[in-house]
């Protein structure tokens, strides 16, 4: 086991949350990277990807970037910078982050060739083993006609005789040792393996990339990265209610305008994902489990008629009563009746009438 060193190492955080952005980079900082560059969302990643070929600071080593932004996200950020031509570094580790970590946006930024994928909310120590991750398991990039990215199967094992797509052994492929020209294979039969260097593990373990050596956790950098988190989340009531105070906004909005209803509960299910995120990470899971809530019941599909109003105005109410009184933690049992009353007030609002 080795501690490595990221000093050498540059990484780009792209999140829109500016509260979340400026908590995420104070974390990246002491866990020594070397160079933290920021983007409020994909299409600002996207200018700074650009200027990166001809940069004097180094390459990108790393991508961090979270999934639901406007007016370019996560996903559409990880397509350009694994197919687009103008991308400095088509292979790049990315790490996406999303506060709805359902099997939907997992598989969909799987298959556009993400490195990992990290449900928010996260801890210091998650986020470091991803990292961890990254740089000691690295997965072999493999490209056909119709995806390129790392090898989407992290264990090698034989392939099922069904429901796999891709059922060729590796004597079958053709395998790569440059990735100066990344191009499409000619016949959509084809599969190239990538065999490159772990050049990420050389930067931070000294220039040794052995097998045999692996990351550990740096407990003294994780707990002063624990504790800026600590007092960050000081700040997270004051924060939650202003977002809070936009839900309460869209439901008198809703009210009044009932012919675009469908545009204000597409604003709400946003913020509900923005609470559903954030709240665990700064000590208030409480608040993530009521954001998901909200989230799980303003989603594609869902009712729009006042009945649909008065649960979203219940999921605030909450919202409110957390924050107000500080229920950090789980709350103990004024956190569980708070749940079960807002269950109970949901459940009373859909079956009165």
């Amino acid at each position: 086991m080795a501690q490595y060193n990221f000093e050498r190492c540059n990484v780009l955080l792209v999140e829109d949350n500016v509260y979340v952005r400026n908590t995420f980079e104070d974390t990246l900082r002491h866990f020594q990277f070397g160079r933290v560059a920021t983007a409020s969302n994909g299409e600002e990643a996207i200018d700074y990807l650009k200027t990166m070929g001809g940069s004097s600071g180094g390459a990108l080593d790393l991508i961090i970037s979270d999934l639901a932004m406007a007016p370019i996200n996560g996903l559409l950020l990880l397509r350009w910078t694994r197919v687009s031509k103008e991308s400095p570094n088509r292979m790049v580790p990315f790490m996406m982050l999303s506060g709805a970590a359902d099997r939907d946006y997992v598989n969909s930024a799987r298959d556009l060739g993400v490195t990992e994928f990290a449900a928010k909310p996260f801890s210091v120590t998650s986020v470091y083993e991803r990292i961890l991750e990254i740089v000691d398991y690295p997965r072999q990039f493999v490209t056909t006609q119709a995806y390129f990215g790392p090898d989407r199967r992290r264990r090698k094992e034989p392939a099922p005789s069904t429901g796999d797509r891709r059922v060729k052994e590796e004597k079958d492929v053709i395998v790569v040792y440059s990735a100066d020209k990344v191009v499409k294979p000619d016949k959509p039969s084809d599969v190239w393996y990538w065999k490159l260097p772990n050049n990420l593990k050389e930067k931070v373990a000294g220039g040794f990339s052995g097998g045999n050596v692996k990351g550990e956790l740096p407990q003294d950098l994780i707990a002063q990265a624990e504790e800026e988190l600590d007092r960050a989340s000081l700040d997270f009531a004051n924060w939650a209610l202003e977002y809070v105070s936009k839900l309460s906004d869209l439901c008198t909005e809703a009210l009044m305008e009932p012919g675009r209803r469908a545009v204000f509960f597409d604003q709400i299910h946003t913020l509900a994902l923005e609470l559903r995120g954030q709240g665990g990470t700064f000590g208030y899971p409480l608040i993530t489990t009521v954001g998901k809530m909200l989230y799980d019941c303003t989603g594609e599909g869902c009712r729009e008629d006042d009945k649909a109003v008065e649960i979203v105005k219940c999921h605030i109410d909450s919202l409110r009563a957390i924050l107000r009184e500080k229920v950090a933690g789980d709350g103990g049992d004024l956190g569980r009746q708070l749940i079960k009353g807002l269950r109970k007030s949901v459940e009373g609002v859909d079956t009165v009438g």
